[in-house]
């Protein structure tokens, strides 16, 4: 059986590939997505590589193989099943469920998120907007991917469909903004020059950096 590690880095290097549109995954990134030292990630990498789960090339970065991609997407099949099942049964908010479900991911049987994900009515996203994977390894979608709120115009009128961000501060920030999954807002105002978009719920203003808005998946809607 594979490690809690490996299984949270086979994880993080398939994440950071899909947001980035990148099958190859650079070691900085990766080091600063899990929050270790570029020279953990690289023995690690080394690592991955031997047991055969990943491609890795010094200086250029690393890949999964179909094996290591098939254990990613069932680790996130599992999360993001926790994570639903955690907000919809136990009235935990969206801001709560990552670390828990962190904790449980590496502890539960297939055979319980099996039941998970027949008693949800197999859902395609988690309360973030992530696609769950099916078991077969084929990720479910609603239809809307999405694009980053930092490229819509000003004056359209989106709903929020995903958020890539995941920090609890952040998403308890879009909570106290009445911007959570499913919301719209009118973009009033971007400012390039100073690197900052403003939406408008109602009369309520909702104000974020470029850096941010670039982690909000939105699909434009008729006003």
């Amino acid at each position: 059986m594979p490690s809690l590690t490996v299984e949270n880095y086979l994880k993080a290097i398939w994440q950071i590939g899909a947001n980035t549109g990148s099958s190859s995954v650079s070691t900085g990134k990766l080091a600063q997505s899990l929050k270790v030292s570029p020279g953990t990630v690289t023995s690690m990498q080394k690592a991955l590589a031997e047991a055969g789960l990943a491609e890795y090339r010094p200086y250029e970065g690393v890949s999964l193989t179909e094996a290591g991609r098939t254990l990613a997407l069932r680790m996130l099949r599992r999360h993001r099943l926790i994570e639903l099942f955690l907000v919809q049964t136990l009235g935990l908010t969206w801001d709560q469920v990552h670390e828990e479900a962190e904790n449980m991911e590496h502890a539960v049987s297939d055979f319980l998120i099996d039941r998970i994900d027949d008693f949800l009515g197999h859902p395609p996203c988690d309360p973030h907007g992530d696609p769950i994977p099916t078991a077969n390894g084929d990720l479910r979608t609603s239809g809307e991917e999405g694009r980053p709120l930092s490229t819509v115009p000003v004056g359209s009128r989106v709903r929020l469909v995903r958020v890539l961000n995941q920090d609890a501060g952040f998403l308890r920030y879009l909570t106290e903004s009445d911007f959570s999954l499913g919301a719209t807002a009118l973009v009033d105002h971007v400012n390039e020059a100073a690197g900052l978009v403003s939406l408008r719920r109602g009369d309520r203003p909702v104000a974020m950096g470029r850096a941010a808005a670039e982690q909000l998946l939105v699909v434009i809607v008729p006003k």
